[in-house]
């Protein structure tokens, strides 16, 4: 597979930064040709394609010394190269140009940049597409062949015109870098120095360690994989034999189908982490929310079926496509060289065909755009295995799990509110429990142990997080090495996240002996009992993880060999040679640029010191050894060696003052001079004239105030100090390898400390979170393996209020992003209660007609609640669906008390929107969410539903809220809050004996508002029992700003109706007021 073979299609996103430009709906080929960022081999004009005809390299002329060519008999298996052409076949371009047209010409729909000396450039129509995007000015390139257009940039740049490319432009970058060519193959490239090969392929999905990656997310890339019909015929030849029309139509009706069997996998480049899943194009949009990926990879044989239902669920998100060729599936044997171990055997039974083959088109796929990096990626994990809650794509944006639905932002999310996490792999492990908290009993109890430890014990909690802040991203470190990549600052970064752990597990044992937090078992109630750890025995599981004997030895031989201070110096030097890019830089955009172009180089170079000169930024004294000296053998030889040549110079370069009586001589190296004696000033200029020694000299510079001359002494000293450096330099450059290959053999341990690591910053920010904000510790119990009878004793000897059969108990509750914001305000949150059965009651599918068979304390599996517009309704809904998502994560809840069972999914229709896109109206898209909950949702599951049928006529709206209400209590027999303003729905469960007091499943809430003698009203948000059959919409209205004049008509059309508006029936709301506790409705006011 090569760059030719991949094509990308953005036909459902045009960019996620640039969004639609409108919502027409065309075919797909013709989306290409509107919204494709990156149309490589298309729309090229006729001077361009007889450019890409041209082949020949400009005539050059070569030399080199007789010892450099290559010696021994000729390798006859190499062919020889390829005559040379003729000198009449017209104008050739220069080499490094034609390299680059070849480059293009491979990986044909990639942007490419092309590594020149300290620049990388575009050329011929890329540069004229995407110079003006980048800001960069793009000049004519005079050649034989004629102009060519070029745009460059500086090599420092290179992360921030790859951020504007690949996650701006949702461009595919090809990365040219040079490499020196021997003596052989300067003969055989006509003596050009360089050879310019793509190293590697960066596209959205497939981020390694640029800087511009999301530090806080995961970046996926995934595969889809449908096992259709026609597949095998697709990219053949059109045949005559009868009915393939027939079998082509049939297949791809199967594939239009919901339940459709797919197969997913996922990788993410920079960490390791491989998962798999099978699945149906129906729960497809779901898997896609929870995941996030950046790029989604499909067989091309999909290319052409463009009306395919899987590209209208990848439409409404607009995720980048690519087609990439999957001519052949890589068993799982094959998977082997690419993971870090072997698959488990139970886990290679387990995976479907579909997934096998989605796996597989997605390691070729990655494989491909690395261009031969090495990957040693974790073995894959079927997401089927593991006991997660199911959250669906409409649920995860009506609760605002990880961004707001007004502007799509982080801020006020529930993950913004509750992250307190120090570290980035924290950060990533919290998004991912947050997408799918967990369903495992035993998993749930063992982070809350965790969390209440560190609360009762914050003085261990702060050591811990602040050897935590101390840590780096291990994951992304580790998987660079595992890549071939990393630096020796990565070394010392993964070395100084070892000794952190190293001193993580030092304090987690000595807590664990102290055995500091003990509850007698004889007195303590039963639930304390429950909670309780035997000391730090909560510590137990995650030390067993930890493997640090090879760690601390690869850590201890880091410090040992890397030299720090010369890695300092040598960013110096770095930082230098970019000033003197940044000045160049300067100087041509003050020539040539266009206004306002300088505003594209960094402020930040700028300000660096500049070295004095190039030539004192190349000297000798300037170069920086990043290893230090006792790191080897050899390299201690070396440097010895080393020390006494350059003691020989200074002990040469005071001969040579006193020779030539120049007292400001000194022995330099410069890239264009060689080795040469400097001389300063006029004063020792007139005295080297007036030498008749100098005379000899060979001058090679000279200006009024400075010399250059070459000494013979000189130039043989300086090139045993140049070969001694070059030597040190091999020899760092083979303790570094040794140090690379070390990570790499310690891959599996590092990954799994690393992991450890996550989960104590998750769960360190959950026990100050909780200690902030007053949080408490959920109880909970799996109903699907514990009897009613055991639960409801367990529940009514620890809760505060008799419960009966109720297990869903939430006392004091409140809305954790909703209080924060009131907690900015200076306001605060009105608590409320939730109690719900937790259990089916026993009852046959119809509507019961026989007496109560229920206790009297039953509170029902649904709540039915009506009150006033802006009272809370919505927000009491999001609350107690957030508690039960916060509870499985292993947080604690912004609640006075809660009991909840194990939940297996959460569902949620709140909210409005359409989607034009896709041609659905609001009620329409209120309508399919809807019918995905009454299809999905089980007993153990949690569902809230607010104004089902509010965007029809009255009557029929009405008649479709009763009904999903129906099937919900009936048929799903899940634990619901329903919230409404149809308040005849309250009249139909009652005529059908549905309430909880005549033995039915459901109870009715309500809210209120509270008005005074001057017009004055206020909001009871604190729930109580019975129906508010008035929704105060004029109210609302008011507050709105919604002229006077209009709300006069709003009243006469009610009085006309018979109904009132509260103005005129405070009698009755003062009525309904009565039930409410005095100090609530002074807490309220």
């Amino acid at each position: 597979m090569n760059g030719l073979a991949c094509r990308q299609t953005t036909s459902v996103l045009a960019g996620r930064s640039q969004g639609y430009v409108g919502r027409c709906c065309l075919p797909l080929s013709r989306w290409c040709s509107l919204t494709s960022p990156s149309p490589r081999g298309v729309g090229l004009n006729a001077m361009t394609i007889l450019r890409l005809q041209q082949v020949r390299g400009k005539k050059t002329r070569s030399s080199m010394r007789l010892e450099d060519l290559p010696q021994g008999p000729i390798k006859m298996d190499v062919p020889p190269p390829p005559p040379t052409p003729a000198e009449d076949e017209g104008p050739a371009y220069p080499t490094v140009v034609l390299q680059a047209r070849h480059n293009m010409q491979k990986f044909e729909n990639c942007v490419l940049l092309t590594r020149v000396g300290g620049f990388y450039e575009l050329y011929f129509d890329q540069a004229e597409e995407y110079g003006p995007m980048l800001n960069l000015k793009v000049a004519q390139k005079k050649t034989n062949a004629g102009p060519v257009p070029m745009a460059g940039f500086p090599f420092f740049q290179l992360d921030r015109f790859l951020k504007t490319l690949v996650l701006d432009l949702n461009s595919y970058v090809a990365i040219a870098e040079e490499f020196p060519n021997d003596p052989g193959d300067k003969i055989k490239a006509n003596g050009l120095m360089h050879d310019r090969r793509v190293t590697r392929v960066i596209t959205p999905g497939t981020l390694i360690d640029e800087n511009f990656i999301d530090p806080y997310a995961n970046n996926y890339v995934m595969a889809v994989h449908i096992n259709h019909q026609g597949n095998d015929t697709s990219n053949s030849a059109e045949s005559d034999t009868p009915g393939k029309g027939i079998v082509e139509a049939e297949g791809l009706a199967a594939l239009q189908a919901n339940d459709t069997p797919i197969g997913l996998a996922w990788i993410d480049v920079s960490t390791g982490q491989f998962y798999t899943q099978s699945t149906t194009v129906t729960s497809l949009g779901s898997i896609l929310s929870r995941v996030g990926p950046r790029e989604v990879v499909m067989d091309e044989v999909f290319e052409s079926q463009s009306d395919h239902q899987l590209f209208s669920v990848l439409a409404e998100d607009k995720y980048l496509i690519t087609f990439a060729p999957h001519s052949e599936q890589l068993p799982l044997s094959e998977w082997t060289p690419m993971l870090e171990s072997d698959i488990p055997t139970q886990t290679a039974q387990d995976f479907t065909p579909d997934e096998v083959q989605a796996g597989s088109l997605l390691l070729q796929y990655v494989r491909d755009r690395l261009q031969g990096l090495s990957m040693k990626l974790q073995p894959p994990l079927r997401y089927e295995n593991m006991s997660v809650m199911a959250i669906d794509k409409s649920t995860m944006r009506s609760l605002e799990i990880k961004q707001t639905i007004r502007d799509g932002t982080f801020r006020g999310s529930l993950l913004h509110a509750i992250r307190r996490t120090v570290t980035k792999g924290g950060a990533r492990l919290l998004n991912t429990w947050l997408s799918a908290p967990s369903t495992s009993l035993e998993t749930i109890k063992a982070r809350q142990d965790l969390v209440e430890y560190f609360i009762q014990h914050p003085d261990l909690r702060d050591e811990i997080v602040l050897l935590l802040r101390r840590s780096h991203d291990s994951q992304r470190l580790v998987q660079k090495f595992a890549l071939g990549r990393g630096d020796p600052d990565d070394l010392i970064s993964l070395a100084n996240t070892i000794q952190a752990t190293q001193h993580i597990v030092s304090f987690l044992k000595a807590a664990k002996g102290q055995d500091a937090f003990t509850i007698d078992s004889n007195d303590a109630p039963e639930e304390e009992q429950q909670n309780s750890t035997s000391g730090a025995s909560c510590f137990t599981p995650l030390l067993s993880r930890i493997k640090l004997k090879e760690p601390v030895t690869l850590a201890t031989r880091i410090k040992n060999s890397i030299d720090e201070e010369g890695l300092v110096q040598q960013h110096r030097d770095e930082d230098s040679e970019a000033s003197h890019l940044i000045s160049l830089a300067e100087d041509v955009v003050a020539s040539e640029g266009a206004r306002g172009a300088e505003s594209a180089i960094p402020k930040t170079t700028k300000k660096k010191k500049q070295a004095a000169s190039l030539r004192d930024h190349y000297s000798d004294d300037n170069t920086a050894f990043v290893m230090k000296p006792d790191a080897s053998r050899g390299l201690r030889s070396l440097h010895a060696k080393l020390s006494t040549l350059l003691e020989e110079k200074h002990v040469l370069e005071e001969t040579l003052r006193e020779r030539f009586g120049a007292a400001s001589l000194t022995l330099k190296w410069t890239p264009n001079l060689g080795h040469v004696c400097h001389v300063k000033g006029t004063k020792d200029l007139r005295k080297l004239d007036a030498d008749d020694e100098s005379k000899t000299i060979a001058v090679v510079s000279s200006s009024r105030s400075t010399r250059a001359f070459h000494a013979p002494e000189w130039t043989a000293l300086g090139r045993r100090i140049h070969q001694t450096r070059f030597e040190v330099g091999v020899e760092e450059q083979r303790l570094f390898a040794d140090l690379r290959a070390l990570v790499v053999a310690n891959l599996v341990k590092l990954r799994r400390n690393a992991a450890v690591l996550d989960e104590l910053d998750v769960a360190a920010s959950f026990a100050k979170l909780a200690a902030e904000h007053g949080w408490t510790r959920p109880v909970l119990h799996d109903t699907s393996i514990t009897s009613a009878s055991n639960i409801t004793s367990t529940s009514t000897s620890t809760s505060p209020i008799a419960t009966g059969t109720a297990q869903h108990i939430v006392l004091g509750g409140r809305h954790p992003t909703v209080e924060a914001g009131l907690r900015e305000q200076g306001r605060s949150f009105t608590k409320n209660d939730c109690l719900l059965d937790a259990n089916p009651l026993p009852s046959s599918p119809s509507p019961p007609s026989s007496p109560p068979t229920s206790p009297p304390s039953s509170h029902g599996r649904l709540h039915l609640i009506t009150g006033p517009n802006m009272a809370g309704k919505s927000t009491y809904l999001r609350q107690n669906a957030l508690l039960v998502i916060l509870s499985q994560i292993g947080s604690w809840v912004p609640a006075t008390y809660a009991s909840l069972p194990v939940t297996d999914a959460v569902f949620s229709r709140v909210g409005s929107a359409d989607n034009l896109f896709a041609d659905q109206s609001t009620f329409m898209v209120e309508m399919l969410e809807t019918a995905a909950i009454l299809r999905a949702a089980t007993a153990r599951s949690f569902v809230i539903m607010d104004e089902i049928g509010r965007g029809t006529t009255p009557e029929d709206g009405g008649a479709v809220a009763f009904a999903a209400l129906h099937h919900i209590v009936v048929v799903n027999r899940c634990r619901a809050l329903f919230a409404t303003h149809y308040h005849g729905l309250a009249d139909l469960v009652e005529e059908r004996d549905m309430q909880a007091s005549r033995g039915g499943a459901v109870e009715t809430y309500c809210t209120d508002v509270q008005e005074d003698s001057a017009g004055g009203f206020v909001y009871i948000h604190r729930l109580r029992k019975g129906v508010n059959r008035q929704s105060h919409a004029l109210k609302v209205a008011r507050l709105a700003g919604l002229p006077e004049a209009a709300i006069k008509v709003a009243r006469e059309v009610l009085e006309k109706r018979g109904r009132k508006d509260n103005h005129t029936g405070q009698e009755e709301d003062m009525e309904l007021l009565r039930n409410v506790p005095a100090e609530q409705q002074l807490a309220n006011a």
